[in-house]
């Protein structure tokens, strides 16, 4: 049976929760709350040193414990146990990190982890790094319903031209990685096809997840009760049943304007996913100018931290990969141990 990583990933707002939820359902996985110390701790590797040693590995795995930013407290583990069983560990940080979420899925007694943050989706190269054996599914939702769920959601402080970069970018970045992965690294999923038919769905990503399928993924309302935290109101909907009540909803909850934009800037992009356009009139020329330009300020952003994150990649203190599952330490080329004997079966 497969142990390797899964990671959901997406555009906000995509059902990208309620896709945890389905995949926390199933007896073998665990997916956590989102968590936001993976990203964070890849950054701020070098302050720790080399995690070859165990006293580094002490103060990372320290870190990620108590840090106010880094919600570890969401994974209901224990401070204590983590850290201890972090510097016994492996020696990469990818395994101090991994240990976190491999606790995670100890405590439901299950055998594999997955963890879902939708802006992973442009962060691939980094999470291959820290875990090289990970699958990926990317979750996909027409952009009109995503920018009009974004707008709606109390976090979100951006405008809509933000928005709709949000999803240009995110699909941008799945259309690169289609091209660029193996076929049992990379899956796409259309939230459409998940809420209108939600068995086939399962089984047709449980068979590239290598699980069987099981009908409880189906009802993930139980799920919900331990893997949404109740301060996250904008996820109530996930304490029901699958429901495709949301879909196309977009046409009631944006402006005018705001669905000639989305039309005109995320056309191609929309038909390419299998949507419909509607036709709308001509996005308004200043509208257009003002995507345009916002779409370079983040590209510019992105292209900025890249290249810091590609100048201190020449400099590594310490193995970076993840040595904790079958899958990467093969890639590492360590020895798999094979089952000692019985003595009882021994000549």
């Amino acid at each position: 049976m497969s142990d390797r990583p899964i990671f959901v990933i997406g555009c906000p707002r995509s059902g990208t929760t309620m896709l945890q939820l389905m995949l926390h359902s199933h007896p073998r996985v665990a997916v956590p709350p989102e968590t936001r110390f993976l990203v964070p701790a890849y950054y701020r590797r070098r302050v720790f040193g080399d995690l070859r040693v165990a006293s580094a590995r002490q103060a990372l795995a320290q870190w990620i414990a108590t840090d106010k930013n880094t919600k570890f407290r969401e994974l209901k583990i224990d401070k204590d146990d983590y850290v201890r069983e972090s510097a016994e560990g492996p020696g990469s940080l990818g395994s101090v990190i991994g240990t976190a979420f491999r606790m995670y899925a100890d405590r439901f007694g299950k055998a594999r982890w997955g963890d879902k943050r939708p802006s992973y989706v442009k962060q691939v190269d980094l999470l291959l790094r820290l875990f090289p054996d990970a699958q990926f599914i990317h979750l996909i939702r027409d952009g009109r319903d995503c920018v009009s769920s974004l707008k709606e959601m109390p976090w979100y402080t951006l405008d809509s031209f933000h928005a709709v970069s949000t999803w240009a970018e995110a699909i941008d970045a799945g259309a690169k990685l289609r091209k660029t992965m193996p076929e049992d690294s990379y899956y796409e999923l259309r939230y459409e096809d998940l809420t209108d038919d939600p068995a086939t769905e399962m089984k047709k990503l449980c068979h590239f997840l290598e699980e069987d399928f099981d009908p409880a993924m189906l009802s993930p309302r139980e799920a919900a009760q331990v893997a949404v935290p109740v301060h996250k109101v904008w996820h109530s909907n996930t304490h029901g049943e699958v429901t495709k009540s949301r879909v196309g909803s977009w046409a009631t909850r944006l402006e005018d304007w705001e669905i000639s934009l989305c039309e005109q800037v995320l056309g191609e992009r929309l038909e390419a996913m299998g949507y419909e356009l509607t036709g709308a009139e001509k996005a308004a020329k200043e509208h257009v100018l003002a995507f345009q330009k916002t779409m370079q300020k983040r590209r510019a952003s992105r292209m900025r931290k890249g290249m810091r994150d590609r100048i201190n990649r020449l400099r590594e203190p310490s193995p970076v990969a993840a040595l904790l599952t079958t899958g990467q330490r093969a890639l590492a080329g360590i020895p798999q141990q094979r089952a000692e004997t019985p003595l009882t079966e021994r000549v």
